[in-house]
C-alpha cells in the first residue's frame, strides 16, 4: 500500500477512536465522535503527520503502546458497564465467571481488541515515520499513565497496605443477633436485577408503576445509596445479607490461581442467622449459581436448597425458552411459587426463600414472553420496557401467592441488587440522585415512606429488625436499622468518607475471608493506639462502635 494511503488510514483510525472514547467517558452527544475525529484528521493532514518534509525512518517501538492498551481496557469497561469497579473485576476473576450470559459482551471485547490493535499499529507507524511523533509520544505515554483511572485505583488499593489505620470500618462492625426469635415469620426476598428506585422518576413515566403500587401497601425506603464494593450482584447480595461491603479476597487468598472455596466465610450472614432459628432456606436464580460464586455463598451460609440455571433448565417444558443468562423471570417465578407451596405443605418450621430476577439486566434486559404478550413488541434496546416487565412480574407473583394464602405471617422484601449499569437511559439516570429499591411488606409493618441517607449495608439490620430480632443498639454488621432512629454511617460520615475509608481498610477484609486467608500475625502483640482523624470522628467513635 502506498505510504500516503497508510498515513491517512492511521490518522483516521486514531481520530475515530479518540472521538469514540470522548463520547464514552463524557455525557457529550454521539455526534461529538465525528467532530473530534474531524478536528484530529484535519490537524494531522495539515501538519503532515507521518510524512514530514525531512522524514527520517527509524524502527522503534513507541513507549505509549502499553499505556494506550490500558486506556483501551478502561474505555471498554466504561462503555460496557458505565461505572468501572475494580472490586468487581478482582472478585469475578477469583470467584469464577463460568456460565456467564455475556456472549454479546464477548463479541464486543473481541471487536475492541481488533480496534486497539489498529490503534497501536497506527501509533507505531506514525512514530517510525515521523520524528515529531517519536519525541512527543514519550511525554504522551507519561500523561496516559498518570491519568488512567485503572492505575489510580490500583495505586489506592496498594496504599491500603501501608495505611496508618486500616481498621476504621472493622471497629464499627457489630455481630448480628443470636437470641432466639419468637413467632418467627416466613421470609421472601426478591432481588430485582438492576431495578433501582430512580426509575420511579417522572422522566421514566410508568416503568416503575407496579412497584409504586406495591409500596403503597408497605414500607418504602428512600435514599438507599450505593457505596463502593456493593455495585454488582454478589456485592449487593452480601451487603444486604451480611451488612458488609464485598472486599475481594485479593492476596489473602491462599491459592492465587485457584477459584475461591468459600465466599465471605468469616462473617455471619442472613442464612447463618435464620438457619440457627430453624428456618428452611432456598435460593432460586435464573442464572447459573457457578457464576461469581453465588452457589458457594448460599451453600456456605446454610441454605438448604440452592438452584440456578444448571439445575432448573432441565425441568423446563420448553428447553428453548431461555435467554443468554438463563431462565426468564416468568419461569423463575413459577418455580418460586412451587417451592413456596412445597415448604408450606411440609409445615416443618418457618421458611425463607430468596430469588434473583434477570429481566432488568443491562444493557437492554430480558423481558419474558408474558410481558411481550402484555406490553407488545420489544425493540431489543429500550430498558424501560424491561423495567416495566420486571416490576409487573414481581407484583404479580406476590399477588398470586397472597391469593393462595401462602404469604400469611410472611415478611416480603423487594429490592434491587444494585444500581443499573449502562443502559439506553443512562444519561438521564446519571443526571439524577440515584438510589436502590427497598420495599417491605408484612403484617406488623405500617405502610409509610422512610427517607434516610443510607446504603445497602443498612438493609441487613433493617431486615432483621422487621423479622423481629432484638438488635444490639439497632445495628448489625456495619449497618443500622432504618426502622429505628439509629444514625447510619452515611448519615454520620457521608458516602464519600466511607468510600475513602474502604479503600484504606485491611482489617475488615481479613475478617471477611477468615478461614481461607493466610495466618495473620498475633494482633495482640501489635496493638496500636486508635487514630482519630477529626474531632467529629472522636465524638462519634463510642456511639458507633457499640
Amino acid at each position: 500500500m502506498h505510504p500516503h494511503a497508510i498515513q491517512k488510514i492511521a490518522i483516521m483510525i486514531i481520530g475515530l477512536c479518540l472521538g469514540y472514547a470522548v463520547t464514552v467517558l463524557t455525557r457529550l452527544p454521539w455526534w461529538t465522535l465525528f467532530f473530534v475525529a474531524s478536528v484530529w484528521i484535519g490537524l494531522g493532514l495539515k501538519l503532515r503527520w507521518g510524512q514530514p518534509l525531512n522524514a527520517r525512518y527509524r524502527k522503534v517501538w513507541p513507549w505509549s503502546l502499553v499505556p494506550l492498551s490500558i486506556w483501551g481496557i478502561y474505555v471498554y469497561l466504561a462503555d460496557s458497564f458505565g461505572i468501572v469497579d475494580l472490586g468487581a473485576v478482582f472478585f469475578h476473576l477469583q470467584a469464577g465467571m463460568a456460565d456467564h450470559g455475556g456472549a454479546g459482551k464477548m463479541f464486543v471485547a473481541v471487536l475492541y481488541t481488533v480496534v486497539m490493535i489498529g490503534v497501536l499499529a497506527s501509533v507505531t507507524w506514525l512514530s517510525r515515520h515521523d520524528q515529531r511523533w517519536r519525541l512527543a509520544e514519550r511525554f504522551f505515554a507519561l500523561i496516559l499513565l498518570a491519568t488512567n483511572p485503572l492505575l489510580f485505583g490500583l495505586g489506592q488499593r496498594s496504599a491500603a497496605i501501608v495505611t496508618d489505620d486500616g481498621a476504621w470500618l472493622d471497629r464499627r462492625y457489630m455481630a448480628p443477633p443470636t437470641d432466639e426469635l419468637k413467632d418467627a415469620p416466613n421470609l421472601l426476598v426478591m432481588y430485582l436485577e438492576s431495578i433501582e428506585r430512580t426509575y420511579s422518576h417522572d422522566l421514566f413515566e410508568d416503568a416503575y408503576a407496579d412497584l409504586e403500587a406495591l409500596g403503597e401497601r408497605g414500607v418504602v425506603f428512600e435514599g438507599v445509596r450505593q457505596m463502593d464494593n456493593t455495585g454488582w450482584t454478589m456485592a449487593g447480595m452480601i451487603a444486604s445479607q451480611c451488612g458488609v461491603p464485598l472486599m475481594p479476597a485479593g492476596l489473602l487468598h491462599d491459592s492465587q490461581f485457584e477459584p475461591l472455596s468459600a465466599v465471605v466465610p468469616g462473617v455471619d450472614c442472613l442464612g447463618d442467622i435464620l438457619a440457627a432459628q430453624g428456618y428452611r432456606l432456598s435460593y432460586l436464580g435464573g442464572a447459573s449459581t457457578q457464576f461469581a460464586g453465588k452457589g458457594l455463598f448460599y451453600r456456605g451460609h446454610h441454605f438448604n436448597t440452592v438452584k440456578g440455571r444448571e439445575d432448573l433448565e432441565p425441568q423446563l417444558d420448553d428447553p428453548e425458552y431461555v435467554n443468554s443468562w438463563g431462565l426468564y423471570d416468568d419461569t423463575l417465578y413459577d418455580i418460586t411459587a412451587a417451592e413456596i407451596r412445597r415448604l408450606d405443605r411440609e409445615d416443618d418450621g418457618p421458611w425463607g426463600v430468596v430469588n434473583l430476577s434477570l429481566a432488568g439486566h443491562a444493557p437492554s434486559g430480558f423481558p419474558s414472553q408474558t410481558c411481550l404478550d402484555r406490553q407488545g413488541e420489544f425493540d431489543g434496546q429500550d430498558i424501560l420496557y424491561s423495567v416495566e416487565c420486571s416490576a409487573w412480574l414481581a407484583r404479580d407473583l406476590i399477588e398470586r401467592l397472597e391469593s393462595e394464602g401462602l404469604l400469611d405471617n410472611t415478611l416480603v422484601v423487594v429490592l434491587s441488587d444494585h444500581l443499573t449499569m449502562r443502559v439506553s437511559v443512562w444519561d438521564q439516570l446519571t443526571a439524577l440522585d440515584r438510589d436502590n429499591t427497598l420495599i417491605m411488606l408484612g403484617e406488623g409493618l405500617t405502610p409509610q415512606r422512610i427517607r434516610r441517607d443510607a446504603s445497602m449495608l443498612d438493609v441487613f439490620p433493617t431486615l432483621l429488625d422487621a423479622l423481629g430480632f432484638d438488635l444490639e443498639e439497632n445495628r448489625a454488621g456495619l449497618g443500622a436499622s432504618l426502622l429505628s432512629d439509629k444514625p447510619t454511617l452515611v448519615e454520620v460520615h457521608g458516602i464519600n468518607v466511607l468510600n475513602e475509608r474502604l479503600r484504606e481498610e485491611t482489617a475488615l477484609q481479613h475478617r471477611l475471608w477468615d478461614g481461607i486467608s493466610p495466618q495473620r500475625r498475633d494482633e495482640e502483640e501489635h496493638v496500636q493506639e486508635q487514630i482519630y482523624e477529626t474531632p467529629a470522628d472522636r465524638a462519634n467513635e463510642v456511639e458507633l462502635m457499640r
